[in-house]
């Protein structure tokens, strides 16, 4: 995995559990939502590029 996707994947991470936070702080459902969803997305991207380091090795 090179190193810039890790770092895009850990920020794509802390902005979901950022706007997930912010959406409980103000009770907002869709930005809830869209938080959870930002970090899911993150651990996707997360799960396939080590799948891919797997193989390299």
């Amino acid at each position: 995995m090179a190193l810039g996707d890790k770092i895009q994947n850990a920020a794509q991470d802390l902005t979901g559990k950022a706007k997930e936070a912010a959406g409980k702080a103000t009770d907002n459902e869709r930005l809830t939502a869209e938080g959870k969803a930002d970090q899911t997305a993150a651990d996707a991207k997360k799960a396939g590029e080590n799948v891919k380091d797997a193989f390299k090795h």
